[in-house]
């Protein structure tokens, strides 16, 4: 098994070229394009995953999932949550054991989740957990992906408004890039194990 690099600076990634997701980025805001969606996603294997959530600058406000992206090598799904809520085909995907669901950090996706549907989460792979077979001890994702391919993922649209009535061009890059990455990350892992 091939061993990477442990860790990173903030500084050595400051130097590194930015990554871009290239593939198409698909909004779904209806439960109709919803069910189309899962119904392409539930052809593959494995597939990235991650949530975003409208920050909250006020003490005990939260607010719940606004978006949840889940990305093929070819195309990023953005599920406007706050719009459909939780679609039962979405839920039967997320349950799906079948598919391997891969993201970072998913405790806090997953208590996210929680605040939306008390369905079941099957076969969920958190990369903070997978990447120290690989000798990586770094375990953000914008460190692990500078780590593995020398690039840089931007956090600029972390803070944004999830809920805007409509998802800048920004945003969209934003959170189809941080879902492929993950789905990225695994692939080549998995090929070098």
């Amino acid at each position: 098994m091939i061993q990477y690099t442990h860790a990173i600076t903030k500084e050595e990634i400051a130097q590194l070229p930015v990554e871009e997701f290239k593939g198409r980025t698909i909004i779904i805001d209806t439960k109709k394009d919803a069910n189309r969606a899962i119904d392409y996603l539930a052809a593959y294997d494995w597939v990235g995953f991650d949530t975003e959530t409208r920050p909250s600058f006020k003490k005990g406000q939260r607010f719940k999932i606004a978006l949840m992206q889940i990305s093929t090598g070819e195309a990023c799904f953005l599920f406007r949550l706050n719009r459909i809520g939780m679609p039962e085909s979405l839920e039967k995907f997320l349950a799906n054991e079948a598919i391997l669901k891969i993201g970072l950090s998913l405790r806090d996706d997953f208590g996210a989740i929680r605040k939306r549907t008390n369905g079941e989460l099957a076969n969920f792979l958190d990369l903070q957990n997978y990447v120290g077979q690989f000798g990586i001890k770094d375990v953000s994702l914008q460190k692990i992906y500078a780590i593995l391919f020398g690039k840089k993922i931007s956090k600029g649209q972390r803070l944004t408004n999830w809920e805007a009535d409509v998802l800048s061009e920004s945003q969209k890059k934003y959170a189809a890039l941080d879902a492929w990455a993950c789905l990225k990350i695994y692939t080549f892992l998995n090929q070098h194990t």
